[in-house]
C-alpha cells in the first residue's frame, strides 16, 4: 500500500538526481573485450511509464530515478558517473590528474566511465585511488582505471580503510560461493527487466557482470581526523567502522566543501544484515557515527554525496538529511531492543514495528527500499541474542527436509495441504500460503501444483513489495519453482579468483582451510613447507585434527615436513585462479617438490569446491 503521508508532488529528488547533467553513453550499454554486455542500463527504459499493477509505486519511483546514468558535476572539480553500475564512481581534479573514488564493480564499466570523464574533462590520468569501503561493488572495477604497474612502482597510491584487506577476503573469498548464490536471488539477477520482472532493489539497478579484480591499497585510513593529500587534493577522514561495512570510512574535501560519506547514508533505509547474508552491523554505532559525522563537517560541507544515489545540496539540507538517517538506525536498534528486552522474538519485533514515526515514515530515504524495519529489527535482535529465541522447543529441531515430511503427515498429506493452501490463497493470506506450500515442496519438490501454487504466490507477494530485494527473493523463487534444475544451474560467479593476487599467502592458505573436508582429513597429519623464492617467505602448512594451519617459517620443532615445495608466487597464483594446475606445474619445473610429493596430493584431495548452483526455494 502507498503510505498518504507521502509527497508524491515533491520533485527533489528527480532534480538533485538530474542536476549538473554534462553527458552520458548513448545507448549507455557497456561490453567487454568479446562483446559480450556488461551493464545495460537502456532495459530499465519501460520505468518512464506509469506504475503498473505489478509494482509498488515507492519502488517504481526509486527504480526511475536510479537508471538515471551519465556524468555529473558536483561542485566545480568534483564529478560522478552514476548508473554505469549499481554504484557511483566519483572523480576529484588534482593538480595533474584525477583522484578516483570506488571504481565499480567491472573494469568495463570504470573505464568506460573514465573516457566518458576524459571526453568532456580532458585526458587527465588517474593520480590516486581511494576505496571507502570492503565491498566489491566499490573496488572490483579498479583494473579499468589504473594499472597495476603504477600502483607497485608507487606513481599512483590507493587509499583504504583499516582492516579493508581483512574483510574484504572474508566477505569475498571465504564465504564468497554462499553469498554469491543468494546474491542472484537478491539482485534478481535472473530476471527479466520489466513490470512483472526485475525493476531494481533500491540501491541501485542491477550488477555488472564484467572483469573484476582487486589492488591492494597502500596507504590506511587508521583514525578518524586523519588527513592525506593526493595530487594537491586534501581528504580529512573518519573511520566508520561496523556500519554499513565492517571497514568503512567518510571524508571531507574541505577545499571543495563536499562530504563523501560512503553508504553511511543514502537515499533508502540500508541493511543492518543484507539478505544475501553478511556480517550483522552494529545499527548503535550507525547511528553514533552518523551524529559524529554532523559534527565533523556539517558546518564545512554545502554538498553531500554518495557511494549511490544522487547528492543533497545545501548545508541545512544535507545536515537534516544525516539527521534523519541517523534516527532511523538509531530508531530500529533502540526500540528493537526494548522490545526484546519485553520478551519478544525477532520475529514478534518484526510485527510490532510496523513503520517509523510519521516524521520518518514520511522522508523517502527513509523509506525500505534496500533494507527494511522486518528484516533489520530481526537483525538487531541476532546480533543480541542470536539464532536461538530462547524456545527450548526450538533448541534442536528437524532439518527444514525432515520436519517438513511430518508435517505434511500430520496436516493429511500433500495433496490435502494444496487444497487448503488455494482456499487461503483466495482469502488473501499468502504469507501463510507460503509457509505451509514451503513445508510440501520440502516434502515433496516435485508436487507440480504445489510448486506452481507457490510460484504464483511469490509473485503475488513480490507485487506488493515496497522493498526491492524482497521482490527480487520473492520472484527469483518463483523463477527457481517454474524450472527443471538443468535450466537452474548456474556457477556462482568468479570474483573470488579474480581477486587472488592480492591477497597474502596467509590469505590464500586459509581459502583453503574454509575449504577442507574435516571429517575426512582427521585421519591424516601432514606437513608441507612452502617457499616462494620470489618473496623471500617461508611457509609451513600443517593438516591436524581436522584443521589445515597456516604457519610462517619452519615447522613445529622436532618435525620434519613430508615435502617441501619451491616455487613463486605468481605460480602460485596461477593455480589457485584456475589458470593451471600442480602437476602441470611441476612437470614445467615451475613447482620443484622434494620429499614425499605424496602428502601434497592428499591434502589437495581433501579440499572440497564450493557448490557452483544449489536450490533456495527447494531443498
Amino acid at each position: 500500500m502507498t503510505a498518504p503521508e507521502l509527497d508524491w508532488d515533491d520533485d527533489t529528488d528527480r532534480q538533485n538526481a538530474t542536476r549538473g547533467l554534462l553527458g552520458r553513453l548513448d545507448p549507455c550499454v557497456i561490453r567487454d573485450a568479446s562483446g559480450r554486455v556488461v551493464w545495460d542500463i537502456e532495459r530499465w527504459s519501460f520505468l518512464a511509464e506509469d506504475c503498473p499493477g505489478t509494482a509498488h509505486p515507492g519502488l517504481w519511483r526509486q527504480g526511475r530515478l536510479n537508471a538515471l546514468d551519465g556524468l555529473f558535476e558536483v561542485v566545480p572539480g568534483v564529478y560522478q558517473i552514476r548508473g554505469f553500475d549499481v554504484s557511483n564512481m566519483t572523480l576529484v581534479e588534482g593538480d595533474s590528474g584525477v583522484v578516483v573514488v570506488d571504481p565499480l564493480i567491472s573494469e568495463e564499466c570504470s573505464a568506460a566511465g573514465l573516457a566518458l570523464y576524459r571526453s568532456h574533462r580532458g585526458p587527465r590520468p588517474v593520480t590516486g585511488v581511494v576505496y571507502t569501503h570492503s565491498h566489491a561493488d566499490h573496488f572490483a572495477g579498479v583494473g579499468g582505471v589504473v594499472d597495476r604497474a603504477d600502483v607497485a612502482a608507487e606513481r599512483v597510491p590507493v587509499l583504504a580503510p583499516a582492516g579493508f584487506m581483512e574483510h574484504a577476503v572474508g566477505e569475498n573469498v571465504f564465504a564468497g560461493p554462499a553469498m554469491l548464490a543468494r546474491a542472484r536471488y537478491m539482485y534478481g539477477s535472473r530476471l527479466p527487466a520489466g513490470p512483472g520482472g526485475a525493476i531494481g532493489f533500491g540501491l541501485g539497478q542491477g550488477t555488472s557482470t564484467g572483469r573484476t579484480g582487486l589492488i591492494a591499497p597502500t596507504g590506511s585510513i587508521t583514525r578518524t581526523g586523519q588527513e592525506w593529500e593526493v595530487d594537491g587534493v586534501r581528504m580529512i577522514f573518519q573511520l566508520t567502522p561496523g556500519t554499513e561495512a565492517p571497514s568503512e570510512m567518510n571524508f571531507l574535501l574541505p577545499e571543495h566543501g563536499v562530504l563523501l560519506v560512503a553508504e553511511n547514508a543514502n537515499h533508502t533505509l540500508h541493511n543492518v544484515l543484507t539478505l544475501r547474508g553478511a556480517e550483522v552491523r552494529d545499527a548503535r554505532a550507525w547511528a553514533g557515527y552518523l551524529t559524529e559525522t554532523i559534527q565533523l563537517f556539517g558546518d564545512r560541507a554545502d554538498v553531500l554525496v554518495g557511494s549511490h544515489h544522487w547528492p543533497t545540496w545545501g548545508r541545512a539540507e544535507l545536515i537534516r538529511f544525516l539527521s534523519e538517517q541517523r534516527d532511523a538506525y538509531a530508531y530500529l536498534h533502540d526500540q528493537t531492543v526494548r522490545l526484546m528486552n519485553r520478551g519478544l522474538t525477532g520475529a514478534e519485533i518484526a510485527e510490532e514495528l510496523q513503520e517509523f514515526p510519521p516524521s520518518l515514515a514520511k522522508a523517502w530515504h527513509a523509506r525500505g527500499y534496500y533494507g527494511s524495519l522486518s528484516h533489520n529489527s530481526k537483525a538487531v535482535y541476532q546480533r543480541y541474542m542470536g539464532w536461538f529465541d530462547g524456545n527450548p522447543a526450538h533448541l534442536w529441531q528437524h532439518p527444514p527436509a525432515e520436519s517438513a515430511r511430518r508435517y505434511v503427515e500430520f496436516m493429511g498429506g500433500a495433496d490435502a495441504v494444496v487444497d487448503k493452501a488455494r482456499k487461503s490463497f483466495a482469502d488473501g493470506d499468502l504469507r501463510w500460503v507460503a509457509e505451509v506450500l514451503a513445508h510440501v515442496l520440502f516434502s515433496d519438490p516435485d508436487h507440480a501444483a504445489a510448486r506452481q501454487l507457490q510460484a504464483e504466490t511469490f509473485e503475488e507477494l513480490g507485487y506488493g513489495a515496497e522493498n526491492g530485494t524482497w521482490r527480487n527473493f520473492y520472484l527469483s523463487g518463483a523463477w527457481e519453482l517454474r524450472r527443471d534444475p538443468e535450466e537452474r544451474r548456474t556457477t556462482t560467479g568468479s570474483a573470488n579468483l579474480a581477486m587472488v593476487p592480492a591477497l597474502s599467502v596467509e590469505q590464500l592458505f586459509q581459502s583453503w582451510a574454509v575449504r577442507l573436508n574435516g571429517p575426512e582429513a582427521a585421519a591424516h597429519r601432514i606437513l608441507l613447507r612452502w617457499e616462494f623464492t620470489d618473496l623471500d617467505e617461508t611457509w609451513t602448512l600443517l593438516l591436524a585434527n581436522g584443521v589445515l594451519t597456516p604457519i610462517r617459517g619452519e615447522a613445529p620443532r622436532g618435525e620434519q615436513p613430508h615435502c617441501a615445495l619451491r616455487l613463486e608466487r605468481g605460480v602460485f597464483d596461477r593455480i589457485l585462479s584456475g589458470q593451471a594446475d600442480f602437476p602441470g606445474s611441476i612437470a614445467a619445473g615451475e613447482v620443484v617438490p622434494e620429499g614425499d610429493d605424496q602428502a601434497l596430493r592428499t591434502l589437495l584431495g581433501l579440499l572440497e569446491e564450493p557448490a557452483r548452483s544449489f536450490p533456495i526455494a527447494l531443498p
